[in-house]
């Protein structure tokens, strides 16, 4: 995706992918995105009349049992020439439930937690004693109970590939009908595995502007020719690729 096409448009193209990808997967009855601008950046979602994000339908045997929450905010990439997200969402709620069962979120400036990463919101005794031994160390959960909260781990931040190898919206309807036998289209295998290789394509590009020196080094060692511009920066060892 290049600057040759406004932000607003290449939003849109974005917007309608995940429109694709929805109803190929859930049925044509999900909801489509579409892309609105709200100042700096473009959001992607399917949104009501209201302007509201609208949840997606999930169903089991017919009955809707799941809603999921899906919003990008979209912006130009650090040299202003490809789409890039600033923050995505994707949140898996039980029908009915003001409180998500999980979080995939991706924040595109953060570090510490980690950029991308998931987040449980359910409780097990384990998790709940490692907390505790936690406090004790003057960890987060410390800093937590400073404040008056106690620790929960929905508040744990699981990393998930960093900023360039993070999962997108295909891996989470892979996992809901791997675990859950959610109701998919006939064709949802196709869909997922298409939209799955352009997404790893589309990140693998932004690998490669990353450390295109090593992307070059390993083409010459497969036996390719090729030539370094002479103005081409040396790649950067605080790149986006190697963020948590």
């Amino acid at each position: 995706m290049t600057a040759e096409a406004t932000l607003d448009e290449k939003a849109t193209e974005f917007a309608d992918t995940l429109t694709a990808l929805t109803r190929g997967v859930l049925g044509q009855d999900s909801p489509s995105f579409s892309a609105r601008n709200v100042g700096t950046r473009i959001q992607v979602a399917p949104l009501g009349d209201d302007g509201k994000v609208e949840k997606i339908p999930v169903r089991i045997n017919g009955e809707k049992c799941i809603d999921l929450h899906v919003q990008h905010l979209c912006c130009w990439d650090t040299a202003g020439r490809y789409l890039a997200a600033d923050r995505g969402d994707v949140h898996v709620f039980f029908d009915g439930s003001a409180e998500p069962l999980m979080r995939y979120e991706y924040v595109r400036d953060w570090r510490n937690p980690p950029g991308a990463h998931l987040q449980i919101h359910a409780h097990r005794d384990e998790l709940a004693y490692l907390l505790r031994l936690a406090e004790r160390k003057k960890g987060r959960p410390f800093e937590q109970l400073r404040k008056g909260k106690l620790p929960r781990l929905s508040e744990i931040h699981f990393p998930v590939g960093g900023h360039r190898f993070r999962p997108a919206l295909e891996d989470v309807l892979v996992l809901l009908e791997r675990e859950f036998a959610i109701d998919v289209e006939p064709d949802w295998k196709k869909v997922i595995e298409q939209e799955i290789r352009e997404w790893r394509l589309l990140q693998l590009r932004s690998v490669v502007r990353d450390a295109h020196e090593t992307a070059a080094e390993t083409l010459r060692e497969l036996g390719y020719t090729v030539e370094s511009p002479a103005d081409l920066p040396r790649q950067q060892d605080d790149a986006r690729l190697y963020w948590p």
